[in-house]
């Protein structure tokens, strides 16, 4: 039988597994909850579980897995860190994974993964096919980031490549549960223009509506400009440390509009170059890149 590639996407709620084969058609796709508040060793057991379920449907078995992560291993250690799902911070979670499943698996930060799959199988292959440094933005309940140079993931020495997320933005974004104040994520993120409406207004209403409510209440205006300004800012940081042949906008506020019109017109203003030749693309895979991605880390493993 030809190869077959399987990834997993692990997410604080959700489990995706896809099996696809070498052509990137899809032969099997689950979902299951993660069902972390059962602690860590649950959350093995529940990716296990949902590998079982897509050899079940596939009828064949996997001889590796990419799993897609949030947060990152620590190169020295082999420990994952920096991952919101706190459970799997300090644990050896590929090593685990190893012993449960008897196949080798890879990880990577779910931004890289997603970053991968739009480059090779997504929007860049479509508008910038030449592209040969690429960052994928993740941008919605937290902000994260991934870079892709030659078509495969820069991790960097510390495994913490494309995090910029929490670099230094402006310190009115208050405290960052990284222990920072004022990161990318406490002024740009969903939660945080949400919050920040609600300083303002004394109401509560999710994102969506509040660009909706843009031309009729002052401080859905306001918070709008909050994302435009630091959104601005922030982009053109990553345009003039890394000149990227194109970025690529996920994540729930990868959908909002004004980002592909008034949004770079703002990274225009701030970046170190008399024009923003760097083209900001929308994904193109949509919710499926993660687990894509994922599936693409043990494509080289494998016989075609």
């Amino acid at each position: 039988m030809a190869a077959t590639y399987w990834g997993l996407d692990l997410g604080g709620t959700k489990i995706e597994g896809v099996v696809i084969d070498q052509n990137g058609q899809v032969l099997s796709r689950r979902r299951i909850a993660t069902e972390q508040e059962h602690g860590y060793d649950h959350i093995l057991n529940r990716i296990k579980e949902l590998i079982g379920l897509l050899q079940a449907e596939t009828g064949v078995e996997p001889h590796a897995v990419g799993i897609g992560t949030p947060g990152t291993i620590d190169p020295p250690t082999g420990l994952l860190k920096n991952s919101n799902t706190l459970v799997l911070n300090g644990q050896p979670v590929r090593e685990h994974l190893e012993q449960r499943l008897g196949i080798p698996v890879l990880l990577a930060n779910d931004a890289n993964c997603f970053a991968l799959a739009e480059t090779k199988m997504g929007c860049v292959q479509e508008f910038k096919p030449a592209a040969r440094l690429v960052f994928g933005i993740i941008m919605g309940t937290g902000v994260g980031g991934g870079i892709v140079i030659d078509g495969h993931i820069w991790g960097g020495l510390q495994g913490i490549g494309g995090e910029w997320g929490h670099s230094f933005l402006d310190s009115s974004g208050g405290n960052c549960y990284c222990g920072h104040v004022g990161c990318v994520e406490t002024l740009i993120s969903g939660p945080a223009l949400e919050r920040f409406y609600t300083h303002l207004s004394g109401e509560k209403k999710h994102l969506t509506d509040i660009i909706a409510a843009r031309a009729a209440d002052p401080h859905a205006a306001a918070t709008v400009e909050r994302l435009l300004h630091f959104f601005g800012k922030g982009v053109a940081n990553l345009v003039n440390i890394l000149d990227p042949d194109a970025i690529i906008l996920g994540g729930g506020l990868g959908n909002i509009d004004l980002l592909y019109s008034e949004g770079v017109d703002r990274v225009r203003s701030f970046v170190f170059n008399p024009r923003l030749d760097t083209p900001l693309l929308r994904p193109k895979l949509g919710d499926s890149a993660g687990v894509f991605g994922a599936a693409m880390l043990v494509k080289n493993l494998l016989p075609s």
